[in-house]
């Protein structure tokens, strides 16, 4: 009878035994062995299909908006690893916003030089086809980003989650070759970057060579306001190649007192969009003040999607996405000076 003991005890051992099997088939994707048929596929109308299935998941006080690029490459990879993906990242972004929010799905195709490769150890120089989850929640400090992908790491209370969704996600992309990038504040969402390689055609690797034609500096003076250090870095060394004079500065307070004190002119401002102390966009117009013909040029981790939808920046001005290398910098500091 359904309501006997022995009806209730086979019925538990039943759960238990399927929560087993997906935390098992979770671990297998963080190895990297778990058993796959991979497909070339078309990731726009992949993921489509799958989303139709998933938007429960968000529930309906969740804005979501499903940004495909046109002309994507094809990758190869299973679709059901994909739809594992998709599936973990949406639970966390879901989990991430305390009642109404958004969540933005985005795809692009995208390319990596040597020059950015020398510098991103993750990264290897070639053809990419980016997916891209963003949302609006929480957001993470850096000693949750430092362990996001550790098997059974959660800040979720005990009994509400297993901590093997971001590590799953982690496992299936260096399973198919792919590389991950995360890019959170506290307060300020959070996006999840996976690249897959393109398939079917030999990656058209940027060498030294390809940057001769890179637009140079005429001397100008920029100001580089980055929290991230290593980024600062990076823009940095950057900026010397293509012949600026550079100051640099990791907080706004600490650009606000250099160009007080600078004795010059300042032609560009690069700063991040998003800072704790205050956003790029207040930095620019404080730092107009002193400098009104000064230029600026915004950069974030977050997509120019999630950005807009924020209001954070004006419809027209001059914006970078994260991660770039050395051609996409020298490109957009140019126009910005220029325009």
């Amino acid at each position: 009878m359904p309501n006997d003991h022995l009806h209730e005890n086979l019925k538990d051992i039943i759960d238990a035994a399927r929560r087993s099997s997906g935390i098992t088939r979770q671990l297998l994707a963080f190895a990297r062995r778990q058993t796959i048929d991979p497909k070339v596929i078309d990731l726009n109308e992949t993921v489509e299909r799958i989303l139709k299935m998933l938007r429960r998941l968000i529930g309906e006080d969740i804005d979501f908006s499903w940004q495909p690029s046109s002309g994507l490459w094809p990758v190869k990879m299973d679709p059901s690893q994909l739809d594992q993906l998709l599936s973990n990242l949406l639970i966390n972004a879901r989990a991430a916003i305390e009642g109404v929010g958004r969540v933005t799905i985005e795809t692009d195709n995208v390319a990596f030089d040597e020059a950015y490769c020398d510098d991103h150890a993750d990264f290897v120089p070639g053809d990419f086809v980016l997916l891209a989850v963003s949302d609006d929640g929480c957001g993470m400090d850096r000693d949750t980003l430092d362990n996001i992908f550790e098997p059974f790491f959660t800040t979720k209370a005990v009994g509400q989650g297993t901590g093997l969704g971001l590590s799953t996600v982690y496992g299936i992309v260096k399973q198919n070759d792919g590389v991950i990038n995360v890019y959170s504040e506290p307060d300020k969402g959070t996006t999840f970057k996976i690249y897959l390689p393109r398939h079917g055609r030999e990656a058209a690797v940027i060498t030294a060579k390809d940057q001769e034609n890179v637009p140079v500096s005429q001397g100008e003076t920029v100001l580089i306001v980055e929290d991230e250090t290593s980024l600062l870095e990076l823009t940095r060394r950057f900026l010397d190649r293509l012949g600026c004079t550079v100051l640099e500065a990791s907080t706004p307070a600490r650009a606000m007192d250099l160009a007080r004190d600078h004795k010059g002119k300042i032609h560009l401002l690069i700063t991040d969009v998003v800072m704790p102390e205050m956003n790029g966009k207040d930095l620019a117009e404080r730092l107009q003040a002193l400098y009104p013909d000064l230029r600026v040029l915004f950069m974030s981790g977050y997509t120019a999607n999630v950005i807009a939808h924020r209001a954070v920046l004006n419809e027209g001005v001059h914006f970078m996405q994260k991660p770039f290398f050395i051609r996409d910098l020298a490109v957009k500091v140019r126009k910005a000076l220029d325009g």
